[in-house]
């Protein structure tokens, strides 16, 4: 294991804006149940650009569009 590092001193609030961070759950549940959905061609495409468009893979980003609507 490397050398611990300290950041004894220094001052998180001056240095970074917080002020825009979000909760976000995480992923913490096992994923045991497989769904098969049938959606339109051009849908999964739209689906998918948004999802890279974030930075991750679509089938995540559906998982997250239902955790979202679920959670309302």
């Amino acid at each position: 294991m490397g050398k611990r590092l300290s950041v004894t001193g220094f001052d998180w609030d001056s240095t970074y804006d917080l002020s825009g961070f979000r909760p976000m759950s995480f992923e913490v549940q096992n994923k045991t149940a497989a769904l098969n959905l049938r959606l339109p061609q051009s849908m999964l495409d739209a689906i998918k650009v948004k999802a890279k468009n974030k930075g991750i893979p679509y089938t995540r980003y559906i998982r997250m569009l239902i955790e979202h609507d679920l959670a309302q």
